[in-house]
């Protein structure tokens, strides 16, 4: 018959596991969602949908007459006449112009080809990720609650099958070497 004081433990053990798997469900999944999304950047943009789209005024424009009125009628041709802010030459050859909502044009004078930039926020990834990258002092201490609870889920976890074949003393060892394995090794060969 097992003691009180196990009793006790398990019974805890169980509780702590329980309940902070709960509370804590909800940023798990952000985090996930965003530690996936963040470890594949090199292949697509996690925060930003970018887009290009192409056009040609045919004819090659000198810098000399570029104005506002130029810009502005540039911009009417492909709808974005209400979205201008502001343009500069980044050289002598291009112009580039600010549009509202993160987007742009950029021009090349010679050839007259040119394309417009849309950004726009990518929807649930760029908040998670927001998350991810710590906004606030407030949310530190959030992140800190966080991964303390983490640890203490995990080691509860580890905890809850005492007995069997399952158990932490026979099969769930293995599980805990092999898991630490990957990182060590890529602790030492990355």
């Amino acid at each position: 018959m097992p003691s009180k004081a196990k009793i006790l433990f398990r019974k805890w053990n169980r509780i702590i596991h329980r309940d902070f798997g709960y509370f804590f469900f909800g940023i798990t999944i952000i985090y996930s969602i965003s530690g996936i999304a963040v470890n594949h950047k090199s292949e697509w943009n996690p925060n930003y949908i970018i887009s290009q789209e192409h056009f040609s005024l045919d004819r090659s424009i000198s810098k000399e007459s570029i104005d506002n009125t130029f810009v502005l009628n540039i911009l009417e041709k492909i709808d974005k006449e209400d979205d201008f802010k502001k343009y500069y030459f980044p050289d002598n050859n291009h112009l580039k112009v600010f549009l509202t909502n993160a987007s742009s044009i950029t021009l090349n004078l010679e050839s007259g080809k040119g394309y417009l930039e849309t950004i726009k926020k990518r929807p649930f990834f760029f908040e998670f990720n927001f998350l991810h990258y710590n906004p606030g002092r407030w949310w530190v201490w959030f992140s800190d609650i966080y991964a303390f609870a983490l640890i203490l889920i995990s080691i509860s976890g580890i905890l809850i099958l005492t007995k069997g074949k399952n158990s932490l003393g026979k099969r769930g060892i293995w599980f805990i070497l092999g898991g630490l394995v990957i990182p060590i090794l890529a602790i030492i060969f990355l």
